[in-house]
């Protein structure tokens, strides 16, 4: 199992912007000095609390700031694109990274940003626009041919090439045939992760979702790649989880239920699933109320919380129960208090991982 970081990233209403946005970026230069394999970062317009509208800003800054640790999009929310702009945006930056990057791919999800772009939820317009804009995308990076690109959503020309002034659609991806893709999974038995096994996509899966829709995810990967004639590679599998991990799973629970992350998923978390009608992903059982999604429920059945020794027993029993995944994604919250935090990190880098290195 190795070991990455999906932040959103989180800040509370009346955050400072510019402090916020450097926050992020020192979050990324420590967990690259830590040795995490991976971070992915979010898009979102018209979020308050998930305030960072261009994550491809901030994985350029970090890119000489940071050595090893391959930077994504978590994700490029495609509704909110033209594919023609997105084609060259990320193909440059996979140039910048030098193809230190993964292109982490989605429809969103944030009321107000389909709003925005004039997307329906309801209607599920947004997960079709998606699909076609990704392969609208590879196209144009493998083969683009002069002419008129026309859909609901976009409309642009691919001029034909005037080699005497050197006018030709030339941008491709350092990374060939383009940057590893990856694609994010919600609901039980998800779509999206299907079309990840279809295409060979690198599959994740968010970090609310109890054990039971947990299993179905990898069930939808498998049925995806079966259909394609492919084998599905759990290596490949990124499992995103809250975790906290202290000296003492006393101090580790205190630092939660007490702290940013209590009040990230109280103030703002709780209240977006419910009004996307979506608080049922977080249940262990169906039949549970709304009343019972607490804090300590959280804590005790889908973060990763506790001691050192406490938090490789339920990696382990996380590992066993799902039948295996490559890529363990810590969550990220503001590292307030900093230091407790950061040993936070540390105590799941150094002491952690290395237990679970064999699994």
């Amino acid at each position: 199992m190795e070991l990455g970081f999906f932040t959103m990233p989180l800040h509370p209403p009346g955050a400072d912007f510019t402090r916020a946005v450097h926050q992020d970026l020192e979050q990324l230069i420590v967990l690259d000095e830590l040795g995490f394999k991976e971070a992915w970062i979010g898009e979102h317009f018209t979020s308050v609390w998930e305030s960072l509208p261009s994550p491809e800003l901030l994985i350029a800054m970090a890119i000489p700031q940071t050595k090893r640790m391959v930077l994504a999009t978590g994700v490029t929310c495609m509704p909110n694109h033209n594919p023609f702009a997105i084609a060259h945006r990320i193909a440059t930056l996979d140039h910048l990274a030098r193809g230190r990057f993964h292109w982490g791919v989605g429809s969103g999800g944030f009321p107000g940003d389909f709003e925005v772009f004039g997307f329906d939820p309801a209607r599920g317009e947004q997960r079709m626009m998606t699909r076609e804009a990704i392969d609208t995308v590879l196209r144009l990076w493998e083969d683009p041919q002069p002419g008129v690109y026309e859909h609901k959503y976009w409309r642009f020309t691919v001029p034909q090439p005037q080699d005497d002034i050197g006018l030709r659609l030339h941008v491709r991806p350092f990374q060939r045939p383009h940057p590893p893709i990856g694609v994010a999974g919600v609901s039980a038995k998800s779509d999206t992760l299907l079309l990840a096994g279809e295409r060979g996509w690198i599959p994740m899966s968010i970090n609310i979702i109890p054990m039971p829709v947990l299993r179905s995810h990898w069930m939808a990967v498998e049925q995806g790649a079966h259909s394609a004639g492919r084998t599905p590679d759990r290596s490949m599998w990124r499992v995103a989880r809250n975790i906290f991990v202290a000296d003492t799973t006393q101090e580790a629970r205190r630092q939660v239920l007490e702290g940013v992350v209590a009040r990230d998923f109280r103030e703002y978390l709780l209240k977006l699933l419910a009004k996307c009608k979506m608080l049922n992903l977080m249940k262990v059982r169906p039949e549970m109320s709304d009343a019972e999604l607490t804090m300590e429920y959280l804590v005790d059945h889908v973060f990763i919380v506790g001691s050192p020794d406490d938090v490789v027993n339920k990696l382990q029993q996380l590992h066993h129960d799902v039948g295996g995944f490559g890529t363990l994604l810590a969550i990220g919250h503001e590292w307030e208090p900093r230091d407790a935090w950061i040993r936070s990190m540390t105590l799941l880098k150094t002491e952690v991982m290395p237990k679970l290195a064999a699994i």
